[in-house]
């Protein structure tokens, strides 16, 4: 365990808001969202049931003054992932997203990627080990 910076935390608890109101409307609206970005239902709503369970997680890690460092080094990772793998998906020719849908997966995929970047200095500001 470590002391968790308030920048730490903070980085964590903007992901877990963002995250949090993204999986709502995917998963109420996939529907609307599907036909707005030309992007499959399907993957709208799952990746919304997914988010429910990341922004738990990081929502929980953002209450903690101590943390697991692997734990956030995961969240980092994953968020770096995510990134990585929205841009692959749309030159993957899986999905044939309208002008709209490219502008929104490029737009999420920046900003899961400054959540890494903040989340990974956050890491780096934080305290030693935490005495048991």
């Amino acid at each position: 365990m470590i002391d968790a910076s308030t920048f730490l935390r903070r980085a964590l608890l903007a992901d877990a808001v963002f995250s949090g109101v993204a999986a709502l409307g995917f998963i109420f609206g996939a529907g609307a969202f599907a036909t707005l970005f030309n992007l499959p239902e399907a993957l709208l709503r799952e990746t919304g049931l997914f988010l429910i369970a990341y922004t738990a997680l990081v929502g929980w890690l953002a209450s903690r003054t101590a943390v697991l460092r692997p734990l956030v080094l995961l969240v980092v990772v994953g968020n770096a992932a995510w990134t990585v793998g929205s841009i692959a998906l749309l030159f993957s020719g899986a999905v044939s997203p309208n002008l709209l849908g490219e502008l929104m997966v490029v737009a999420q995929a920046i900003a899961t990627g400054v959540f890494a970047e903040l989340q990974y200095l956050g890491l780096r500001k934080s305290g030693g080990a935490v005495a048991a």
